[in-house]
């Protein structure tokens, strides 16, 4: 069997004919950061800008998500950012199960290759298709659930908070439990402190 290695990741991401989705995209959008982050985010799907791009999370919602990981003093660099499936779904529609289960792949080879510690799933698709699929993310966000040494926070999608601005306070909430939960397991104790 093939060492599992970053080439390997690339270069069955780039080949990848598992699903549809690939059929009508510009890019695929693996996902990029920082490989050896003890953080990962997961979030959906690329969109429109992200498929142009390349680049996961670099659209508005994305943009966002810079300034809320920034508001804990995490620069964006530091940490491991990816979707659950690697090409943009039509008009943004949400992954099908197939879609999801066919880049399911792609996604646990880029877990074993980061390793992280903490897992912060982006929106009820990344929760229900890594963690629970009875998960409702209003009712579950903000419950940290561990497996196998890996911590997994559900929140909001940046994009459900830009078409709801109500959900802000509730987001801000869960930044700060990843930033607790960063600090209690001395991860990036350069930005975080040891302890504070």
């Amino acid at each position: 069997m093939e060492e599992i290695t970053w080439e390997l990741f690339d270069r069955q991401v780039e080949t990848c004919r598992l699903c549809v989705l690939c059929a009508n995209i510009h890019h695929k959008v693996p996902g990029q950061g920082d490989r050896q982050s003890p953080l990962m985010l997961i979030g959906e799907g690329p969109g429109r800008d992200e498929d142009e791009q390349g680049l996961a999370f670099v659209g508005a919602a994305g943009q966002l998500l810079t300034r809320m990981l920034a508001a804990i003093h995490l620069p964006r660099e530091r940490v491991y950012i990816c979707n659950i499936v690697k090409c943009r779904p039509p008009q943004n529609r949400v992954p099908l199960p197939e879609e999801a289960e066919a880049c399911r792949i792609h996604l646990r080879m880029q877990t074993y290759l980061v390793r992280p510690k903490v897992i912060v799933l982006l929106g009820a698709t990344a929760a229900r298709y890594t963690l629970d699929p009875n998960i409702r993310i209003t009712r579950d966000r903000g419950k940290w659930t561990e497996r196998k040494g890996v911590w997994m926070l559900p929140t909001f999608h940046p994009s459900a908070l830009l078409r709801d601005e109500t959900k802000k306070a509730a987001a801000w909430e869960d930044m700060q439990r990843l930033r607790d939960k960063l600090i209690e397991l001395k991860l990036y104790p350069d930005l975080l402190g040891s302890g504070q």
